[in-house]
């Protein structure tokens, strides 16, 4: 009589289990392991066109998991160079499109070249220095000197949103002559900046405005003057 059922050793088969840390490194995890199975042997059949009928039934496999883009060009593009990097080059398969090579997929890209500034005062940002420079180049006059007060008015309200305290009109004169390489100078003027209070309920409104973003506002009632609740009066003449 041939045995049906076989019991197994709980110890043997605790000792035999089989974890992650020991099967082979997934070379793109998001599909799983078994396709990855499917593709080491796809990689190891001998005949070329069975090879060939399995490599197009695993693309059909891989775009089942995405069915809305499936029939897209771009996007079959995208998992037959898949196919081949997961079976890490090695699978020989005709493929509509262009193969991909190992020196490609390892190019690195250039180092992107970032602008490099680094302003003495931060707080006044790249934007003031790049106002300051065309000032410098206008010729002498009322649109000069009108856009030299716009730029201190400027540069004021960010110191003061760098430093809440007040600051005097000389200091930013001061900065506006050394950031201008001293072609701009206001230290003798007696031209006056915005007020300090004035500027500050600038940069509030402004913070205000941004975070109160979504919030609900409270409308006041219109009907109810002074703010006073109005209370229920019975009506005693009613019968």
């Amino acid at each position: 009589m041939v045995e049906k059922y076989k019991k197994e050793v709980a110890n043997d088969v605790v000792f035999n289990l089989e974890y992650n840390s020991e099967r082979q490194r997934l070379i793109i995890p998001e599909y799983g392991r078994h396709l990855q199975k499917l593709i080491d042997q796809a990689t190891a059949i001998d005949d070329d066109e069975t090879r060939n009928k399995a490599a197009k039934y695993i693309i059909q496999v891989m775009g089942s998991l995405n069915p809305h883009l499936r029939d897209v060009p771009d996007f079959q593009h995208k998992l037959w160079d898949q196919l081949f990097i997961m079976s890490d080059f090695k699978l020989n398969v005709e493929s509509p499109y262009p193969i991909p090579s190992r020196e490609v997929l390892e190019l690195k890209p250039d180092v992107l070249q970032y602008p490099q500034n680094f302003p003495k005062y931060r707080f006044y940002g790249n934007n003031i220095k790049y106002m300051i420079d065309v000032a410098n180049k206008w010729e002498d006059g009322e649109m000069k000197n009108a856009l030299v007060m716009v730029i201190a008015n400027h540069m004021k309200k960010s110191f003061l949103s760098w430093n809440k305290d007040t600051v005097k009109d000389d200091v930013i004169f001061e900065h506006l002559y050394e950031l201008s390489g001293g072609k701009i100078n206001l230290l003798h003027s007696t031209e006056e900046l915005l007020n300090t209070t004035d500027l500050m309920r600038t940069n509030k409104r402004m913070s205000n405005k941004t975070a109160s973003v979504g919030q609900p506002k409270i409308q006041n009632n219109k009907n109810n003057k002074g703010g006073q609740k109005k209370t229920f009066q019975k009506n005693n003449n009613q019968k």
